[in-house]
């Protein structure tokens, strides 16, 4: 895919955000999207306007009886993906198969809520391939990266980082200690990583940097805003259950 063709779709997926403005004006907002917590990069607006550009696509599944499995399958498969076009170095691609696949993380769990399929069954699926799905893309990235020590780390680190943020989170609650905070949670690291992807070559070439600079600064920012994240939840955590016990 094309660098024109990737920037001229991200524009057309803007450009919708004037529109939703309008629309959703005095509206109250979605209600799962009410419960998550604001982060510095995706604030309730953000995500209440992503969720309105799918919502059709939603009701589509919903009325088609796809099974949530589905999706988390192909989520899976998307990062799959994703880590192959990071290796060979098409970076747009790639970016376009990491967005598909956080827009399929989110359908699973709307559409299983919406058909009243929710359980526990799910939530292990979804929550367990969502890390297959990064550690396969973050892998496909090492190894285009490799040759560069600074991306190489940077890769490391954001992927264990990512480790990190979830495992720290599913301890937690299972000792009865919920912590969704953190600058850098899944959504901010599939986004940071998607755009950085579509928007490399033409801002490395802008800056006269090799090809991959810029996404090797984005893996970097990740990593240490995972590390961060995850840092916070194990002090959050411990915190609570010192106090509780």
């Amino acid at each position: 895919m094309s660098t024109t063709i990737s920037l001229t779709l991200v524009g057309i997926l803007l450009l919708t955000m004037p529109l939703y403005a309008v629309v959703a004006r005095g509206k109250p907002i979605d209600p799962e999207v009410a419960r998550r917590p604001k982060t510095i990069l995706l604030g309730h607006w953000v995500r209440d306007w992503l969720m309105w550009v799918i919502a059709p696509m939603e009701r589509g599944f919903v009325r088609a009886g796809i099974s949530p499995d589905f999706f988390n399958f192909l989520g899976a498969a998307l990062g799959l993906g994703a880590g192959v076009a990071f290796a060979t170095g098409d970076f747009a691609i790639a970016g376009w198969l990491v967005l598909l696949g956080g827009a399929a993380d989110i359908f699973d769990g709307r559409i299983a809520r919406a058909r009243g399929l929710a359980n526990k069954y799910g939530e292990f699926l979804d929550s367990t391939l969502d890390r297959f799905a990064e550690t396969f893309a973050y892998t496909g990235l090492a190894l285009h990266l490799a040759h560069t020590p600074w991306m190489a780390l940077s890769t490391v680190l954001a992927l264990g980082g990512s480790m990190l943020v979830s495992y720290t989170r599913a301890k937690g609650e299972a000792l009865g200690v919920s912590c969704k905070g953190g600058i850098m949670q899944r959504a901010e690291r599939l986004v940071l990583l998607a755009l950085a992807a579509l928007l490399d070559a033409p801002l490395s070439a802008r800056a006269g940097w090799r090809p991959g600079t810029v996404l090797g600064l984005a893996v970097a920012a990740i990593g240490v805003g995972s590390l961060g994240t995850a840092m916070y939840r194990t002090w959050f955590i411990a915190r609570r259950l010192k106090g509780g016990e």
